[in-house]
């Protein structure tokens, strides 16, 4: 196993309760970002250090670019347009007979268009992966899930990777982009003798995995066999995502969250909830926009 000599770079002191979904919109060079609980998106500017969030009204967990200066987001049980000039909300959709105590959770969009999002059944079999298509339909790709979480495609679009937190697997399924269609579930990556688990994770060129090792100090970059390649340390107990951005898509950002600490947890890994940084020698891909 190799084990990076440094750590990841604390660029943005936020002290988030739960950031997750970092995206990187390539058109504007900014980097966006939410805090669960908080009820925040977050915006950054790493070439001017100029930081700013939205106040959404309610939980989010997760956004994805869709046309010009608008982010689509997953709320607590509605999906709906984010206007980033003006802070404006344009509700979408509302699920009212989702099963209590659930809400949705992590989310990207494929090529076509197409947005994916998790509803999380709090630690119970109760959540979903859900696919909302420029059309206006929602389309349910998979039931009985706990904590639905990273997600993402191989360069080539055959693979679709998705995390059930709870469960501590990463799976791979054959994907077909033309249709959005999943077949073959399989356990990519079984993490279930470990103490951590998977949370979100991004895709590089190379069609390796990086997950973020939710209570495992840790990044983790898996081969696209699912063999662990290298473990990058942390500086904080729950790194949440990661995601590529820059000019060159080489540079690793990294949320992370301070939520469930106690004091002296939170003495431990003092820097809990900051966004961080880390060059790579590799490099990641586009964001994918919402074609609706």
């Amino acid at each position: 196993m190799n084990v990076t000599p440094h750590l990841p770079k604390n660029i943005l002191t936020v002290r988030a309760r739960l950031a997750e979904a970092p995206c990187w919109i390539e058109e504007e060079q900014l980097l966006y970002w939410v805090d669960i609980y908080n009820h925040r998106v977050h915006q950054f500017n790493p070439a001017n250090g100029v930081h700013q969030f939205f106040d959404v009204g309610e939980v989010v967990g997760c956004i994805a670019p869709a046309e010009t200066h608008r982010l689509i987001m997953a709320q607590r049980r509605r999906l709906a347009f984010l206007d980033t000039r003006s802070g404006a909300i344009a509700p979408i959709l509302t699920l009212e007979d989702t099963p209590p105590d659930t809400r949705f959770n992590d989310g990207k969009c494929d090529a076509a268009g197409r947005f994916w999002f998790g509803l999380k059944g709090n630690n119970k079999p109760t959540g979903c992966l859900y696919r909302y298509d420029p059309n206006g339909s929602l389309q349910v790709l998979e039931t009985e899930l706990t904590i639905p979480n990273g997600l993402g495609w191989s360069p080539d679009w055959s693979t679709f990777y998705f995390t059930d937190s709870f469960l501590k697997t990463i799976y791979a399924y054959d994907f077909d982009l033309e249709s959005g269609s999943l077949a073959n579930r399989r356990v990519f990556i079984d993490l279930t003798v470990e103490s951590f688990e998977p949370d979100g994770l991004t895709v590089d060129r190379e069609g390796c995995i990086w997950s973020a090792m939710w209570n495992g100090w840790c990044i983790i970059r898996f081969d696209p066999d699912g063999k662990e390649m290298m473990r990058v340390k942390m500086p904080v107990v729950r790194p949440t995502s990661c995601t590529f951005g820059d000019r060159d898509l080489t540079t690793l950002y990294i949320t992370t969250a301070s939520v469930g600490l106690s004091e002296a947890e939170i003495q431990n890994s003092f820097y809990s909830g900051d966004l961080f940084s880390l060059p790579t020698s590799t490099s990641g891909l586009l964001a994918h926009h919402f074609g609706g």
